[in-house]
């Protein structure tokens, strides 16, 4: 995956605003986020129990310490949720049901 270094907020705003979404995109984002962090996390997960379960042994783990780092320099989830949705590659549905008035008494 290649990454930008910096998405504008401020352009994923100015683009949603003309939907007349923003704050259905902003939750839309939170969620992809929280996808891609539980996403994230596996692969780190799955690939340290990799390397730990072939170096039992209390010295210092050179292949650990690389997969750490190449972890530390995919950026943050909300970033990339941000450049998904500026690129239109999140797409996203409310469902009726949930779209509710309501009514004051």
């Amino acid at each position: 995956m290649r990454f930008k270094k910096t998405i504008n907020p401020i352009l994923v705003r100015m683009k949603e605003t003309e939907k007349g979404v923003l704050y259905e995109s902003i939750v839309a984002m939170g969620k992809r986020a929280r996808q891609i962090n539980d996403l994230l996390k596996q692969e780190l997960h799955t690939r340290l129990a990799e390397v730990m379960t072939s170096a039992e042994t209390g010295e210092t783990n050179f292949e650990q310490y690389s997969i750490s780092k190449e972890f530390e320099k995919i950026p943050k989830p909300t970033i990339i949720a941000m450049e998904e949705l500026y690129e239109d590659k999140l797409t996203y549905q409310i469902p009726e049901e949930k779209k509710q008035t309501f009514d004051r008494e």
